[in-house]
């Protein structure tokens, strides 16, 4: 072999080998002639132990005829062990055989159940038991080793010419290896509590020991310069729109397992999790135990039967009204479900078990702190909280029917509950008056609770009904939400406009004694008409322009003619200030015989001003403020002018508080809840941040207004408590944080829910 750090033995996702070329075909012979290797050294030792551990279990049975089933199987193991270890390695060969030569089969992880309580019982005990126990070490076992079937599977997927390998497709995989090893246990005639025996000691000698085998096989794989360079990637949201296989297709060397953005983190999160709840037990998180009487420990299927019975009387009490003693009563039916759990194991098999298997305790230990972080959950309404909790049982039989659910964030049930928790932040008994949304989530839960059996599929199908529904929702609301931003938008620039005529009025006659009839028209009709030409024309408009020419040129005129020149050039101003003002008042809805009124006390003044002759009650009549009807429109702008001139937009003090500076990292979208009476609380969503005020503008989930506030009361509200911004993160997410912050704190200081 040359060295591998010669450029053409290093072989990239984008130099993909032929596997029937003869480099292709050495290397998918070098991964056999290893894993035949490893596996008949871990096998040996497996079977090694099964004597001693049937021995173990035969001197401490409870009765005679269960210690005569273990002899019986410790006969029949010590018989028929050539023939199962025989059977594994070929199993385990042809696979690999079989992938060499491109006819390799998917392996199923899991179990396929079918629908419906009828059904069920029509599947033997023992084959469903046997199913559900290769399930979960298969589950386990992949969540533990993710980074290394990580590196396996795309050096595999370089071999094999590019073609995508998942956990559940590799040849040398936790799935592949339980379920070869399950064909081989057929040549094993023994009761089926035998057979689970040898599945747990597989679990912990066998698969426990996969570490060794995928770091012997990269590190040969490296060696012949099979991505020698290969890191464990996390998918980043950039490639969260390509379409699925897209990362295998082009190359790139990241995670093309799907879900694998959540995977490591999540495997890792569980792995802490177990051993957070080890380390509460005293017990080691790398101990298996086989207690004496392990036997007796209940199965998986006695814990589905049990958390179905449990799930009818839960299905039942869904229909009682919710109170506020409810919640509480529900609140102690979440820390109590593991003694209830047992005790209803205890009258399904006459007998109550002390305890359940390490795996199981640790699943409904998780399930009973994620809904006891529900019912705690402030981003939660009560209401909400209370029909969410109701979830814990389906729940915690969907996970112990699929052990991936905690560990893949797109798993259906983990969805649902995201999304359900989701809709549900932005409920208020306001915004829901009709009880849509209230009885969609309601509704979901009891049909979860009715229908849930062990057919994992109705997450899905309730997923993309509450997707649909929110659709229709959202759509509503957008519209409704759209126009109160307009609505809040006109405003602001009509109030903008305003302002700035006004300012423009008053800045030009402030120092000036004005005759009241001049002061009349510019304060009033002519700075409505200035509000109408910004709004129409804006302010950069020559419209604009003209009309504060017109402005300067009437308060000219209102000057002292004394002289022939002053005399003559009022004069030739006069003309142009009745054009524009004949033209500016008919624009903001003046009649034109009100127009033509106006016009003649004018005249009657400016005669006045050139010095010509004219009677004093006509001088009297013009010097007083027009006495013309004001059209409606103009009436707001003529009462608060002043005001409005006067009062600009109120500065923000520097981002220099946390409420402050909160407020500025908000963007639309996010929801907050809002106290608007002394028992009474709204949840609005932040809709909309005004560039012309910078105010912000919160709409309910039906897209109806509920506030609009400047930043500095929002931070004001933020600091006395009566605004809350709600977390965006997923439920699931949070709940998984909280339970390991919880866990880590010494024992003493808190437990988890079992305790």
């Amino acid at each position: 072999m040359k060295d591998a750090s010669e450029p053409s033995n290093i072989v990239s996702l984008t130099q993909r080998l032929d596997p029937s070329s003869e480099r292709g075909g050495a290397l998918l012979n070098t991964v056999r002639d290893i894993a035949g290797r490893r596996l008949q050294i871990l096998i040996n030792g497996m079977f090694d132990h099964v004597d001693d551990a049937l021995f173990d279990l035969a001197e401490k049975a409870e009765n005679n005829a269960a210690q005569m089933h273990y002899f019986d199987g410790m006969r029949e193991v010590r018989k028929r062990r050539p023939m199962v270890e025989r059977s594994f390695l070929t199993h385990v060969s042809r696979e690999l055989s079989d992938f060499a030569a491109n006819q390799r089969s998917v392996p199923s992880s899991g179990i396929q159940l079918p629908v419906g309580t009828a059904e069920l019982s029509l599947v033997a005990d023992n084959e469903l038991e046997e199913s559900l126990a290769i399930t979960s070490m298969i589950g386990k076992n992949e969540t533990r080793l993710t980074r290394e079937l990580f590196s396996v599977n795309q050096r595999l997927s370089v071999i094999y010419g590019g073609l995508k390998i998942e956990d559940s497709s590799n040849p040398v995989g936790p799935a592949a290896l339980s379920q070869a090893f399950r064909l081989a246990m057929r040549e094993l005639n023994a009761e089926m509590r035998v057979k689970l025996i040898i599945y747990k000691l597989f679990d912990r000698y066998v698969l426990a020991s996969l570490d060794e085998l995928y770091q012997e096989i990269n590190a040969e794989l490296i060696r012949a310069g099979v991505l020698p360079q290969l890191r464990h990637e996390v998918a980043r949201s950039g490639a969260a729109g390509r379409a699925p296989g897209a990362a295998a297709a082009d190359g790139g060397q990241e995670a093309v397992y799907q879900g694998e953005d959540d995977g490591s983190a999540s495997s890792e999160l569980l792995q802490t999790l177990h051993t957070l709840f080890s380390a509460r037990r005293g017990v080691p998180a790398t101990a298996m135990r086989i207690p004496a009487g392990a036997v007796q420990l209940p199965s998986a299927n006695e814990l589905i039967g049990a958390l179905s019975v449990l799930q009818s009387q839960a299905a039942i009490s869904q229909q009682l009204p919710l109170s506020a003693g409810n919640a509480l009563d529900l609140a102690g039916e979440v820390q109590q479900l593991k003694e209830h759990l047992l005790a209803q194991i205890g009258s399904l098999r006459g007998e109550k078990p002390s305890q359940v298997s390490t795996i199981d305790e640790d699943t409904i230990d998780l399930v009973g702190m994620l809904f006891e972080f529900i019912l705690e959950d402030r981003n939660l309404p009560t209401e909400m909280q209370v029909l969410l909790a109701r979830l814990q049982i389906p729940y915690l039989k969907a996970a112990i029917l699929d052990r991936k659910l905690f560990a893949h964030r797109q798993h259906p049930a983990r969805r649902l509950l995201d999304s359900l928790a989701d809709a549900a932040k932005g409920w208020s008994a306001e915004s829901d008056r009709d009880h849509r949304l209230h009885d969609k989530i309601k509704s979901i839960v009891d049909r979860l609770l009715q229908d849930f059996d062990d057919d994992i599929s109705i997450f899905e199908r309730l997923c993309v009904e509450l997707q649909e529904f929110q659709d229709i929702s959202r759509r509503r609301a957008e519209l409704a939400e759209q126009r109160v931003a307009e609505s809040t938008r006109g405003r602001e620039k009509l109030e903008q406009a305003r302002r700035r005529a006004a300012r423009e009025i008053l800045s030009r006659i402030d120092g000036h004694t004005l005759p009241p009839l001049i002061h009349g028209v510019l304060s009033r009709a002519w700075a409505n008409y200035l509000v109408l030409t910004i709004l129409r024309q804006g302010e950069e408009s020559s419209e604009f322009r003209d009309a504060l020419r017109f402005a300067n040129d009437f308060i000219d005129s209102t000057k002292p003619a004394r002289t022939l020149d002053e005399r003559r050039a009022l004069r030739q101003m006069l003309p142009g200030i009745e054009r524009a003002l004949r033209r500016g008042l008919a624009n903001v809805a003046f009649q034109e015989s009100d127009i033509d009124r106006l016009l003649a006390q004018l005249h009657t003044y400016y005669r006045h001003q050139l010095g010509e002759a004219v009677p004093d009650a006509e001088i009297q009549a013009a010097a007083e403020p027009s006495s013309l009807p004001i059209p409606e429109s103009i009436q707001p702008i003529a009462e608060s002018e002043a005001e409005l001139a006067r009062s600009e937009p109120m500065v923000e003090p520097p981002a220099d508080t946390p409420e402050m500076q909160l407020v500025a990292e908000l963007k639309p979208g996010i929801w907050l809840e809002f106290v608007t009476g002394p028992e009474t609380v709204e949840r609005a969503k932040l809709s909309w941040i005004s560039p012309m005020s910078g105010r912000y503008l919160f709409v309910n989930r039906r897209g109806l207004k509920v506030a609009d506030h400047a930043p500095h009361e929002l931070a004001e509200a933020l600091a006395r408590g009566s605004a809350r911004v709600l977390d965006s993160t997923a439920l699931f997410d949070r709940a998984l944080d909280a339970i390991v912050g919880r866990l880590s704190q010494p024992a003493s200081a808190t437990s988890p829910a079992s305790e």
